[in-house]
């Protein structure tokens, strides 16, 4: 099949309602999900904001604005008032990797001062259990602990300072607090009872910043991972391009090339542009752009999509599409998209922050007198509050939906599977059953040879090899099914001489000798062939849904040689794709504008239980909306204009890239190369990128369940609920990377 270049709708958050426009910012500053319901709450204030979603994980927001004075610099304007930085995204804009690994080699430099700074503090106080006291002296302990605090935790105090102007807490609010009452206990006890005190707690201070600051730097390091699917979509284009202008080969910018430019493209390189092969003739291999894994051959008038990497042959290419208008920048748009939108089990973790920070501060205070008015110490009662100051860790919160969806959509793109959404990507893991449509979804939406019958004393590979000599030459579909089909089965055609067609009757011609007829009934019964027996076979073919035609032998003696039934043969992978959604537990159903024959026909070779034949466009919907009216959650597989109105029916619409923009327009995932195996395994991605959103919010509520009450009694000092707080985040990051080693099923 040759390749073709794709064309992805954009998903409907990026092409919003009339009147309506969609923002992107990169915003600075974010640390917990508290600073993404601050950030959201800033913006729905903005006159003519309709919605705004921010990612903690990919630390952006999608606003979309109704028509009105709203623009993007009160946008900022609002996000800066609230504490943060912020700037629009550029349309197209590459990832910004080179700010990122400024701030990654910042972020490690911190990490290290504190640990230097640190660990004469946090030595001693291990060694002491063993015997070994090296305690330093109380002044030589303020001089390390004091760069920490205000130097390296200056960013903690900043933020602070910013949420409380706004009214709100976030986790640098905590970390401030708690440190700060450490670091401010361990001078007052410094100065009331001189340089060799024993209750000094500088360690406490100065490991706590530490470990946060490098639970943050593997957090962002982790989180830098989930973007690879995105980065190396990215990096796919390439900077420049060879292009023919006035009999001359230059070399310019890829932002240079305009539509209708001829590019050449050596073995080897990859195409720059979506255009359409003009000269020569390759393979190209699109893997990373569709998830096809094998090569594609293609010639002249093939078309071939940006980012696939040419072949075996130097190959001129004319340009259909460029920037953003480019496959690859759509594909890349559709998963930032899906990346910056939030699941629906998001609002359960949205309404816990929003409460989280002060409730947290509560519970420290209530610790502080309970320990300070019962047990009437206040030194283990300011410790054990900063413990539960520390320990409480909403980092953990707002990274575990965000961390899974994006490694769940990045892994599903590089497989060929577009997710246009997060709530598309949870409905799909309870699906309880999958409509499927018949032609080019199921099978490959072209006439092929499905039986070859030949007549008694004859061999079926001589019905093949004689059909094939007369069909050598035409371009009727079916004539293209039977050379399809000897090639197949590695036939040599003999030539065949005085060939002629008879309209609508089928065609003449003489092959070694003999004279041949190929065609309808009706030009049997002219030549006087007795179909009599092949009639049954003919029948149950006919019953079917096939198309029939009949090979004889004209003359004085005609004679039936055999039968050839043509039919729209399933795809390869469908029968393995059906097989795997019943043993997942998903019904299939097969529902067909088709006749019942072919229908039926079908769905027994494919081990499909239901079928519905001869339905209308409208007809499909109506199927989708019975289903869920009985109460199970359905999707509908399509590729055609007919089949938009049940894909935006179905709780989950799935279209192949391969049909209309239509249909994908109406889906919410898209299948980007005609492969019903990747239904099955966008339920699949679904499934564990849900089931990982579990495991994580599981594990972030687990710590602070455990941690704060532990915390609040005592059982924990600063520097272990430190380790535990930033322990949390890293944990939870990881786990979603888990889903990187995903490789989908067989095939």
């Amino acid at each position: 099949m040759p390749a073709t270049a794709l064309s992805i709708t954009p998903p409907t958050s990026v092409t919003p309602a009339a009147g309506e426009r969609t923002v992107r910012l990169r915003i600075e500053g974010m640390t917990c999900a508290s600073c993404v319901m601050r950030v959201e709450k800033a913006l729905a204030r903005v006159p003519g904001v309709v919605e705004a979603s921010v990612n903690l994980a990919t630390e952006t927001a999608e606003v979309r604005l109704a028509h009105g004075p709203a623009d993007a610099a009160s946008l900022v304007a609002a996000i800066v008032k609230a504490g943060y930085a912020a700037q629009p995204v550029v349309a197209d804009e590459p990832a910004a990797t080179d700010a990122n690994d400024k701030a990654a080699s910042a972020g490690l430099r911190a990490v290290i001062a504190g640990a230097v700074l640190s660990a004469p503090l946090l030595v001693p106080m291990l060694l002491a259990p063993l015997g070994v006291h090296a305690m330093l002296d109380g002044r030589w302990q303020l001089l390390l602990a004091t760069p920490v605090q205000f130097v390296l935790g200056a960013r903690f105090y900043r933020a602070a300072w910013s949420a409380l102007r706004a009214r709100a807490g976030n986790m640098d609010l905590l970390v401030a607090l708690g440190t700060s009452a450490a670091y401010g206990l361990s001078v007052y006890e410094l100065l009331a009872h001189g340089a060799h005190s024993m209750h000094l707690y500088f360690e406490a201070s100065a490991v706590v910043i530490s470990l946060v600051l490098l639970g943050r730097w593997l957090e962002a390091r982790a989180k830098r991972q989930t973007t690879s699917a995105i980065r190396a979509l990215q990096a796919l284009r390439p900077e420049r391009a060879l292009v023919r202008r006035d009999g001359r080969e230059v070399e310019v910018a890829i932002e240079r090339v305009t539509v209708g430019d001829e590019i050449i493209v050596r073995p080897g390189e990859r195409i720059p542009v979506d255009g359409a092969l003009v000269e020569g003739a390759s393979e190209v291999d699109a893997s990373l752009v569709t998830g096809e894994s094998l090569p594609t051959p293609v010639a002249p008038g093939d078309r071939v999509t940006g980012g696939s990497v040419n072949g075996s042959g130097p190959i001129v290419v004319r340009t259909l599409a460029v920037g953003a208008e480019s496959t690859l920048a759509r594909i890349v748009r559709l998963v930032e998209s899906a990346q910056a939108k939030k699941a629906p089990i998001q609002r359960l973790v949205d309404r816990v922050s929003e409460v989280f920070v002060p409730a947290v501060v509560g519970i420290a205070f209530v610790t502080l007198l309970g320990w300070g008015l019962v047990g009437g110490d206040w030194t283990r009662a300011i410790l054990a509050a900063v413990a539960v100051l520390v320990i409480a860790c909403p980092c953990a919160l707002g990274l575990a939906t965000p961390t899974a969806i994006m490694a769940g959509t990045g892994v599903a793109a590089s497989r060929g599977i577009l997710i246009r959404d997060a709530e598309a990507l949870q409905l799909a893991q309870s699906l309880g059953v999958v409509v499927f449509d018949k032609t080019g979804t199921l099978t490959e939406g072209r006439p092929a040879l499905v039986v070859t019958e030949p007549a008694p004393g004859v061999q079926a590979r001589q019905v093949l090899e004689l059909a094939a000599a007369l069909q050598a030459r035409s371009e009727h579909v079916l004539a293209r099914a039977v050379r399809d089909a000897a090639a197949r089965d590695g036939v040599a055609v003999p030539p065949a001489i005085d060939v002629r067609a008879f309209a609508g009757r089928g065609v003449a011609g003489s092959v070694a000798g003999r004279a041949l007829r190929l065609g309808s009934a009706r030009l049997m019964q002219e030549e006087g062939v007795d179909l009599g027996p092949l009639r049954a076979a003919a029948e149950q073919a006919e019953g079917a849904g096939r198309t029939v035609s009949w090979l004889a032998e004209a003359g004085p003696q005609a004679r039936l040689i055999g039968m050839l039934a043509f039919g729209d043969a399933a795809k390869a992978s469908a029968a393995g794709a059906v097989q795997r959604l019943v043993g997942a537990g998903i019904e299939v159903i097969l529902v067909t504008g088709d006749n019942a024959g072919s229908a039926r026909a079908l769905a027994a070779e494919l081990g499909i239980g239901q079928v519905r034949a001869d339905v209308l466009p409208e007809g499909k919907a109506a199927i989708v909306e019975t289903i869920k009216a009985g109460g199970r959650r359905v999707a509908m597989v399509g590729d055609g204009i007919n089949d938009a109105p049940a894909l935006a029916a179905a709780d989950v619409g799935i279209a192949m890239a391969t049909g209309t923009e239509v249909a994908m327009a109406a889906a919410g995932i898209t299948l980007m190369r005609g492969d019903p195996a990747l239904v099955a395994d966008a339920i699949d991605i679904s499934r564990r990128t849900v089931a990982k959103i579990r495991q994580n919010l599981f594990w972030a509520f687990a710590y602070n369940v455990i941690g704060i009450p532990l915390a609040a009694f005592g059982f924990l000092n600063p520097v272990i609920a430190g380790a535990a707080m930033a322990f949390s985040s890293v944990s939870v990051v990881t786990n979603s990377l888990l889903l990187r080693h995903w490789k989908g099923g067989p095939r």
